[in-house]
């Protein structure tokens, strides 16, 4: 296989006790163009992610032997830094925060669309191959003017005052941050935030975008930003550096 057609199918380990769900996830991402290794349980999937490799987990929390959360636990503290997202029959702010800071990097709740588990595989991808000018830094968290994101740890901090942001909020000011000084769309937010690939529910881009206006603006200078008809930015404007 060459360097171009091994880039051009990156490799997903699917860990996950369930035979119908490890079958499913399995032929949705052959068909979508990946490459893909199953395993049905902790030890068989951290076996093969120590020999394999691979370019991103999708990973069950609740496995017969050990923990999802052991899982990448231990390939965390082996320096492994794989791109993790959990699947969850749980979706509570507790067992979020846990998985999260432990090293994941995203997570779906059970049961789940899978055209929105691919575009969530898709958009993790993207993230880690990201542009070196995004405001991703050296330690880890994304900053933007005064306004801090750690992506390890599920914190918000602008000016140095916590920000208290649902899940969805989160995952949409984290994508932004991460484009930061890009418009974006509202199809490119469903895609990447929501896991939705067509425009027919735009009106809750909207609601969460006035969410967080309502809780970062109160801080500092507005920093996210509507281009009429297109999308929204997140930016500082050059009046208020």
């Amino acid at each position: 296989m060459t360097e171009s057609e091994t880039t051009a199918r990156p490799h997903v380990l699917v860990i996950d006790d369930e035979p119908n769900i490890r079958d499913l996830v399995q032929a949705a991402l052959r068909f979508h163009g990946f490459e893909v290794s199953t395993a049905g349980s902790g030890e068989e999937g951290l076996a093969l992610a120590r020999s394999e490799r691979p370019d991103l987990i999708l990973l069950d929390v609740l496995l017969p032997d050990i923990s999802g959360f052991d899982v990448c636990r231990r390939l965390r503290d082996e320096d492994d830094d794989v791109p993790v997202i959990y699947l969850t029959a749980r979706d509570t702010p507790s067992d979020t925060v846990t998985g999260l800071s432990l090293g994941g990097d995203d997570y779906v709740t059970k049961p789940f669309s899978v055209e929105a588990l691919i575009a969530r595989v898709r958009a993790l991808l993207r993230r880690v191959k990201r542009d070196p000018n995004s405001a991703q830094s050296s330690d880890g968290v994304l900053r933007v003017a005064d306004l801090e994101l750690d992506e390890k740890t599920w914190t918000v901090r602008r000016g140095g005052v916590p920000i208290d942001l649902s899940p969805t909020e989160f995952r949409l000011l984290a994508y932004m941050m991460h484009n930061a000084g890009r418009v974006l769309t509202r199809a490119q937010l469903l895609e990447n935030v929501w896991g939705w690939d067509y425009a027919g529910q735009s009106q809750i881009v909207e609601t969460y975008v006035s969410y967080l206006r309502r809780k970062l603006d109160p801080f500092g200078p507005n920093l996210i930003h509507t281009q009429r008809g297109v999308g929204y930015a997140l930016r500082v404007k050059e009046d208020d550096k």
